[in-house]
C-alpha cells in the first residue's frame, strides 16, 4: 500500500517535480498550491507525511503548521527558500520534524522523508509499549531499574541523568523546554543562567556516544530546550 503524502507548494515547477519523483517512488501524492481549506483536505487524504512550504499565498507555511498540529501527529518537513536559523527554530517550535532548504536534490529529499517515516514507526512502537521500558534501536531503557544498556552495554547513570534521559526518550522527536526540565526534574524556575541542564546533557552525550561538537542523538535548539532524537541509535 502506498504512502500518502500531500505536498504544499506554490511553486507550480517544483511542485510538479517532487510530486513526480516521489510519484515513482511509490507515494500517493497529493499537491496543493495553498492550504485553503486544509482541514477538510487532511481528513479526506489523511497523509502520513506532509511537506509545507513557508513562504504561501494566504496562510503561511507557520500558521498552516500551527493550525495542522492541533489534530495531526504524523511527520511533517517544511521544504523552503528561508534558511536562517531563527526561522528554523520557529519550525521546530511550530511541530516541524525537520526543515530542508531549496534547492534540495530529490535523493535527498526522500531519504529525509524516509528517515522521518523510520521515526514515527519507533514513536509509534515507544508509544504502544510498556511504559517501563523504552527501546530506539540499540538504545534501551527500563524505569523500574533504572537500567540504560546501549549497544548491549550497560551504561551508568546517575539518577539525575536518568531521569533527564527518560524524559527526553518519552517524548521522542519533540522538543522539550529548558523550563520545563527545570521545573520537572531539577525542581526550580530556569532563571536564564543556571546551565544545569547543559552540565547534565554533556555527560549524558559522552555516556552514550554522542558527539559533543555535532550532536545527533541528543541535539540542542538554542535558547529554547533540547530534542531526542529517536532514529539516532541503530
Amino acid at each position: 500500500m502506498s504512502t500518502s503524502l500531500l505536498l504544499i507548494e506554490d511553486d507550480e515547477r517544483l511542485s510538479k517535480l517532487v510530486s513526480d519523483y516521489l510519484s515513482k517512488q511509490g507515494f500517493l501524492v497529493k499537491a496543493l498550491r495553498h492550504g485553503k481549506d486544509i482541514e477538510e483536505v487532511m481528513r479526506e487524504f489523511a497523509p502520513k507525511v506532509v511537506i509545507l512550504d513557508i513562504m504561501l499565498p494566504g496562510d503561511d507555511g507557520f500558521s498552516i503548521c500551527r493550525k495542522l498540529r492541533q489534530n495531526y501527529d504524523g511527520a511533517l518537513l517544511f521544504l523552503t527558500a528561508k534558511s536562517s536559523d531563527f526561522d528554523q527554530v520557529i519550525g521546530l517550535e511550530l511541530g516541524a520534524d525537520d526543515y530542508v532548504i531549496k534547492p534540495v536534490e530529490p535523493r535527498v529529499l526522500l531519504a529525509r522523508i524516509q528517515a522521518l517515516l523510520r521515526r514515527s514507526e519507533l514513536i509509534e512502537t515507544a508509544s504502544s509499549a510498556d511504559k517501563d521500558k523504552l527501546e530506539f534501536g540499540k538504545l534501551a531503557l527500563q524505569k523500574q531499574s533504572r537500567q540504560v544498556v546501549l549497544d548491549q552495554q550497560n551504561i551508568s547513570l546517575t539518577s539525575h541523568e536518568f531521569d533527564m534521559l527518560w524524559m527526553l526518550a518519552s517524548n521522542p522527536a519533540r522538543l522539550i523546554e529548558r523550563e520545563k526540565l527545570y521545573q520537572e526534574l531539577i525542581g526550580r524556575e530556569y532563571d536564564g543562567l543556571d546551565r544545569s541542564a547543559d552540565v547534565r546533557i554533556s555527560r549524558l552525550r559522552k555516556k552514550l556516544h554522542d558527539n559533543p561538537k555535532k550532536p545527533f542523538r541528543i541535539k540542542t535548539i538554542w535558547g529554547k530546550g533540547f530534542f531526542f532524537v529517536p532514529d539516532a541509535w541503530d
